[in-house]
């Protein structure tokens, strides 16, 4: 059954996100960076649970504020919108950019998770929190293609290409259609997530320090990941961009190295993140 698409207003902004009814726990979902909350769809079918999927700010639905996006903005978003929603004791699941977000949102209001599935967070080494950030240098992606045809556009075009290539067809389908927005001139379509505003989310990514607060977290976490770059020079998205160091800054944190996928892991197995949604929603059940 197709999700019921609902509005609310949090830290000043209309964010939109997508609610599946089923038992407790909720499961939140947060999406990566460029994504959007269909993204999870094929996570969120194959749950017992209800779920909530959030399109955060400049994606999908959701309000497209001017830059610039630190990822601090994108953390008060999450927890404003728990506290918004009510969400008590509930499993927090978030990809990339949505599990730094989710993880720091679950310091910021104690109580809302009662367990945290971090898959592939992209949460740094600490010190390159240091450096000052810059908000004026392009990003490459600020030139990726926006204007399409139709989704099966979209769609023809990745299949054979990497990371696409490698994500499970069905996911793919949901990410191009669910990823367009009918063009405001009303010829064909454009990306819900704007490349001006997914340059800006990547160049917001150093504008916080996000340590003193998941440093407090006393929840389980678990982190999903795929194997780290062999060397700095290797580093793409087809490893792991996250610190290798991070599950020791976690108090009860436990980490799974997934030695066959890429940084893409809800994209490329989407029933290996199930399986473990359920293993940490039972838990939480006792």
């Amino acid at each position: 059954m197709e999700p019921v698409e609902r509005r609310v207003r949090a830290n000043g902004v209309e964010l939109a996100f997508f609610e599946r009814e089923g038992r407790d726990p909720t499961v939140l979902f947060a999406h990566a960076t460029g994504f959007h909350a269909r993204c999870w769809d094929a996570i969120a079918e194959d749950l017992e649970e209800r779920s909530l999927a959030l399109d955060l700010r400049g994606h999908g639905r959701s309000e497209k504020p001017a830059p610039p996006y630190p990822w601090s903005d994108v953390a008060d978003d999450v927890a404003a919108f728990c506290e918004g929603v009510g969400l008590q004791g509930a499993i927090g699941v978030g990809h990339s950019k949505g599990g730094a977000a989710v993880a720091a949102a679950a310091a910021l209001r104690p109580g809302t998770f009662a367990a945290l599935l971090l898959v592939d967070p992209v949460l740094m080494k600490p010190s390159l929190y240091e450096r000052q950030p810059s908000f004026e240098a392009e990003h490459f992606v600020e030139r990726r293609r926006n204007e399409w045809g139709s989704p099966g556009e979209m769609v023809e075009r990745f299949a054979d290409r990497d990371p696409f290539r490698r994500w499970q067809p069905r996911v793919l389908r949901d990410y191009c259609e669910h990823g367009l927005l009918p063009a405001p001139d009303g010829n064909g379509y454009v990306l819900a997530c704007p490349p001006k505003v997914e340059a800006a989310v990547y160049a917001g990514n150093r504008a916080w320090d996000p340590y003193p607060l998941i440093r407090s977290l006393d929840i389980p976490v678990r982190i999903l990941r795929a194997p780290p770059p062999a060397t700095n020079d290797d580093w793409s998205m087809m490893v792991s961009p996250t610190w290798p160091g991070l599950v020791g800054e976690l108090p009860n944190g436990e980490e799974v190295v997934l030695a066959e996928n890429s940084h893409f892991i809800p994209m490329e197995s989407p029933g290996v993140v199930a399986e473990h949604v359920r293993e940490l929603a039972a838990k939480v059940r006792g």
